[in-house]
């Protein structure tokens, strides 16, 4: 493996993944605090500082890992989650789904910010590939962590949403994989069902919803 090509590629996408798993975290504990448990915020996890939100071996050394054994093929790792205590939310199953949305949805708007801040460079004329990737890369990373959070299985957001959506008893059903679905999930992912399935289909509808919103900022720097 080329370490320059290493280094090149960790210097770009550094900057845009401690952004989106900081303000992802961050956001979580910031809606479970405007709706009633201060958990989070207690806890110091209700901030922009990567440091509280970084797991050492989720976020550090288990995607390095699987760079350096895949050659950069298979990525996968994750952030301290942020406590929440569902019981002192205000209303408790709809404030639920809301917590859980806010983290998906933190992202979903930082690759639409990338996106701007990139038809902004090419709009003035920076031609400096360093930038112009790095915005590419914030782009991609926050619509793979909008669209992985989104899969429907706890302890994932989409999980948590899941469970708040439907019936009481229904509900509880799902709940109760919380504890294997790290393991059901990293399976999904090893044997291809979650990228061909799930994160490809819904990555590319991202590209498509982004390219729609940035239709009127594109047209204006032109």
């Amino acid at each position: 493996m080329d370490i320059n090509n290493l280094v090149q590629t960790v210097l770009i996408f550094a900057l845009p993944v401690l952004f989106a798993i900081t303000i992802h975290e961050a956001a979580h504990g910031y809606v479970a605090r405007y709706l009633g448990d201060n958990t989070a915020y207690v806890q110091g996890r209700v901030t922009l500082n990567p440091f509280p939100h970084v797991d050492p071996i989720g976020t550090v050394l288990m995607p390095l890992l699987l760079y350096f054994a895949t050659s950069g093929a298979f990525l996968f790792g994750y952030a301290k989650p942020v406590p929440v205590n569902f019981a002192q939310l205000r209303r408790p199953k709809r404030d639920m789904v809301l917590v859980a949305l806010a983290g998906p949805a933190s992202n979903f708007i930082q690759a639409l910010l990338w996106g701007a801040v990139f038809a902004l460079l090419v709009a003035f004329g920076v031609t400096e590939r360093f930038f112009l990737d790095m915005c590419k890369a914030g782009v991609l990373v926050n619509l793979v962590l909008w669209a992985f959070n989104l899969f429907p299985l706890p302890p994932l957001d989409g999980g948590r949403i899941l469970v708040g959506l439907l019936p009481w008893r229904q509900g509880q059903w799902v709940a109760r994989l919380e504890p294997y679905g790290f393991i059901i999930v990293l399976g999904l992912v090893l044997v291809g069902v979650l990228g061909t399935w799930w994160l490809r289909p819904l990555i590319a509808l991202g590209y498509s919803s982004l390219n729609f919103l940035l239709t009127p900022l594109t047209a204006l720097l032109r």
